[in-house]
């Protein structure tokens, strides 16, 4: 094998572990565990507070559930050059664009899709997170060949334009949830609004997580240093985090992750990309692939179809399925209704995830 196509063929485990983390919570809440947790937990002054970072913040602050999707739209970004250096190596740059463009329908046919089996009709929603995924992947393909300095300006010019449009909309109140401009494109595209305060146009802000892994991706891809790829990690995330909090603490702009706000885009940004570094120079440049690591590697290599399956087949089916072992054996023993919710939601998360296993024991990848 000759030294270009072994680079071809390198991974980075640590991407591998990050995006299969990811995934592991994402089907974690899909096989009932934070709010069978959160219920389990309410009266427990100690556990409770935990429990609440499982769960989206009601509006105007920053929990640890609420950077799972900037984590997942980041991580997809990280591994775009990767996959784009492969293609490359066996076809040409317009098979990959046709490739990208096919990925990107299907996501978001995929995420529509979603939201009818949540409602059991048919709807025209476009708040899933695959929908969104399916709008950043195609604005960070489109400028990922440009310079670094120019894909970061951009950047800047779309969380500037966020700005200018929600101001603009509502100068009074920019941010109120209902009656801000990403609810006036909801009504626009979708004719509703959501009752939770979610909103349609987060792709465009949340298209920023997406282009800062994709520069991410394209540095650790180089043949810079182990030091000289770190530092811009630290250096970008610690900033990211002072001006996305700053803007909130000042008054600026307040973090709301249900509409993308620049601060908590910012915010979640660092967040981002210091656990893109913390996993790096864990794994990677301290070499510690342990074995128990690949208990969460698995989870990504079929993470969108995990995705899918245990938010649809396993949230449906799989918990009722649990119910009967875990009821039916730990009833009769006197163990309270709520902790037999807790573990039979930690049992399907088993079932999820040995799927994975299974999968890639098999060398099966369902890739779109």
């Amino acid at each position: 094998m000759t030294n270009e196509s072994t680079n071809l063929s390198k991974r980075l485990f640590s991407l591998d572990v990050f995006r299969g983390l990811t995934m592991f919570l994402l089907i974690a809440e899909a096989a009932g565990f934070h709010g069978s947790f959160g219920d389990f937990t309410e009266n427990n002054t100690f556990l409770h507070p935990l429990a609440e970072q499982l769960h989206h913040h009601p509006w105007n602050g920053l929990r640890f559930w609420d950077l799972i999707q900037p984590f997942f739209m980041f991580i997809v970004g990280v591994a775009m050059p990767f996959s784009l250096r492969k293609r490359l190596a066996s076809g040409s740059r317009k098979a990959a664009t046709k490739h990208i463009l096919r990925r990107c329908f299907l996501l978001f046919a995929f995420g529509v899709l979603l939201h009818c089996v949540y409602s059991h009709a048919l709807v025209w929603e476009l708040w899933n997170v695959l929908v969104q995924l399916a709008f950043t992947i195609l604005i960070a393909y489109a400028i990922m060949n440009l310079p670094h300095r120019t894909q970061i300006f951009i950047c800047l010019g779309i969380l500037i334009l966020t700005e200018i449009l929600y101001r603009a909309y509502n100068p009074q109140d920019p941010y109120n949830q209902g009656q801000s401009f990403g609810s006036w494109v909801d009504m626009l595209v979708m004719g509703k609004i959501n009752g939770g305060g979610w909103v349609f146009i987060n792709f465009l802000p949340t298209a920023v997580h997406t282009v800062m892994g994709v520069i991410c991706g394209q540095i650790l891809l180089s043949n810079k240093s182990a030091k000289e790829k770190l530092n811009p990690l630290l250096m970008w995330g610690a900033a990211l985090l002072l001006l996305g909090y700053g803007m909130d603490l000042l008054g600026i702009t307040p973090i709301i992750k249900r509409i993308a706000t620049t601060s908590f885009t910012l915010a979640s940004g660092g967040w981002a990309l210091l656990a893109l570094a913390l996993f790096y120079w864990w794994i990677d440049i301290k070499d510690h692939k342990n074995k128990w690591l690949k208990i969460f590697s698995v989870v990504g290599t079929n993470s969108i179809f995990i995705y899918l399956f245990a938010e649809t087949v396993g949230a449906q089916w799989f918990r009722g399925f649990g119910l009967i072992f875990t009821e039916g054996i730990l009833a009769p023993l006197g163990v309270e209704e709520g902790l037999i919710l807790v573990i039979n939601s930690l049992f399907v998360l088993f079932m999820f995830w040995y799927i994975t296993y299974f999968l890639d024991q098999k060398k099966v990848y369902f890739k779109i």
